[in-house]
């Protein structure tokens, strides 16, 4: 099942793909409170025993719209307010090579702020302060249920789904210390979505086809697959340092093909007008234009 979180005449709902349309689901779903995201419904409903069965009631239930009137429809980050964005990065061996970097026994991870989070069609802006800026298709992972010290082999089932994500980075701002921080986390630099598949649909998240294109131009293509360290232990491992919690979501790094990884007579920048779109099997297509700076407020 695919579920997304879009906005409908300015109010926010959570919806599922049900053939060709999105459903909606009621606003007071069955007397329990407004169920207007992903995140609400998790709140009520961890995945766990019997969720499946609530997952297909709920796409029974759903109401579905043809069309919307343009203007009145937009599409929301899959998750809104996680208590935490983990990255990973150096996480496919192509991509390591192309970027020089050598590779660690442990995950390398990092972190976005939520200020981050950005929805599939959202415009994301380059801030002035940057002028090298890249893309990173990632397969993104959403947590279905608290985490705790979990083990690689059960990992995946607290995991609710998957979804497409790409991780922005200005790498003028990444490489002036060793902190990546201030590269990957200003405004917009994590768009995720249009859809949380969830994971029985999904199957075996390292069998994948991930592939980015920058205006129509394929720049990266490989498979989920290719990963150093899988979804299983990279959910089992950041299970050891944090307690992940429904709705908190993990980049798990980006093959190779992006502009860092270029001799420096190549590294063409993102510019504004650039259309970057990030495609995963099973999971669809997160696109995104780039914008001049943001004005001042």
């Amino acid at each position: 099942m695919k579920f997304a979180n879009i906005s409908l005449d300015g109010q926010p709902a959570l919806a599922v793909q049900r053939g060709a349309e999105l459903a909606l689901l009621p606003a007071d779903y069955e007397g329990q409170g407004t169920i207007a995201s992903l995140e609400d419904l998790l709140d009520r409903h961890p995945v766990g025993a019997g969720w499946e069965e609530l997952a297909a009631k709920l796409a029974r239930d759903a109401g579905g719209f043809a069309a919307a009137l343009p203007g009145s429809f937009r599409w929301r980050p899959i998750v809104e307010r996680p208590q935490k964005i983990i990255c990973v990065g150096l996480n496919y061996g192509a991509h390591i090579a192309e970027t020089g970097n050598s590779g660690s026994e442990q995950p390398v991870l990092f972190s976005k702020f939520a200020n981050a989070l950005a929805a599939h069609d959202q415009p994301i802006p380059i801030p002035a302060a940057a002028q090298h800026m890249d893309y990173e298709a990632e397969l993104v992972i959403v947590m279905g249920r608290r985490c705790h010290q979990v083990p690689a082999s059960r990992a995946l089932q607290y995991v609710l789904g998957y979804t497409t994500g790409n991780d922005v980075s200005a790498r003028d701002l990444q490489h002036r210390s060793g902190q990546w921080l201030i590269g990957k986390s200003l405004d917009a630099f994590g768009p995720v979505g249009p859809y949380c598949t969830t994971a029985d649909e999904v199957g075996d998240p390292q069998r994948l086809a991930i592939q980015l294109t920058r205006n129509g131009t394929l720049c990266q293509d490989a498979n989920t697959q290719d990963m150093i360290f899988s979804c299983a232990e990279i959910v089992a491992y950041a299970s050891t340092l944090w307690t992940l919690l429904p709705g908190d979501i993990l980049f798990t790094g980006t093959p190779n093909g992006v502009i860092n990884g270029m001799p420096p007579e190549s590294q063409h920048w993102l510019a504004p007008g650039d259309q970057v779109a990030v495609t995963i099997e099973k999971l669809g297509t997160l696109a995104n234009t780039f914008t001049g700076p943001r004005a001042g407020a």
